[in-house]
């Protein structure tokens, strides 16, 4: 069964015959993979009235240990979220109701943020359906394709410095 990146590599390969383009099989596919993805992601997020941002910073203040507090610094290194992004999400999470900004106890220049109870709420909803949604794309693997593919993922990950 062929794909548009296969189409692609015989356009290549008919034009410039004389270049190994296999590496586009790979990283073409890659990068199809994750529009897409972000894509069906992005309704999961919508339908709880959040975007990938602010549900990555609520997820990681929920499976950090009790009482789900980090500081912003903890926050990014933790999420997938960047530092300057973090301070807006934290804002517009604020805004929501969704945590709170305290005072740093061991350093008072600095804030410590916390998941609120409606916070926790959101997120405890918006995780199954999460769940699911990357359950079902990635319905066409078998469990031993899943783990196969995840151990190559992370050890192409590791060859780049991503840790």
């Amino acid at each position: 069964m062929a794909d548009h990146v296969d189409l692609v590599l015989g356009q290549w390969h008919a034009q410039r015959p004389d270049l190994d383009v296999s590496p586009m099989a790979v990283i073409g596919r890659l990068s199809r993979l994750a529009r897409l993805v972000d894509v069906e992601l992005g309704k999961t997020f919508a339908a709880h009235d959040l975007d990938r941002a602010s549900f990555d910073v609520l997820a990681t203040l929920r499976r950090s240990a009790p009482p789900h507090r980090l500081t912003p610094t903890e926050l990014m290194r933790s999420s997938m979220v960047t530092s300057g992004a973090v301070t807006q999400r934290l804002d517009r999470l604020e805004a929501r109701g969704l945590v709170v900004r305290t005072p740093n106890e061991h350093d008072g220049r600095g804030v410590v943020v916390a998941l609120t109870d409606a916070g926790r709420a959101l997120i405890d909803r918006t995780l199954p359906d999460h769940l699911a949604t990357e359950d079902r794309l990635l319905g066409a693997l078998s469990s031993s394709e899943r783990t196969a593919l995840a151990d190559t993922l992370k050890q192409l990950l590791a060859s780049l410095g991503d840790k």
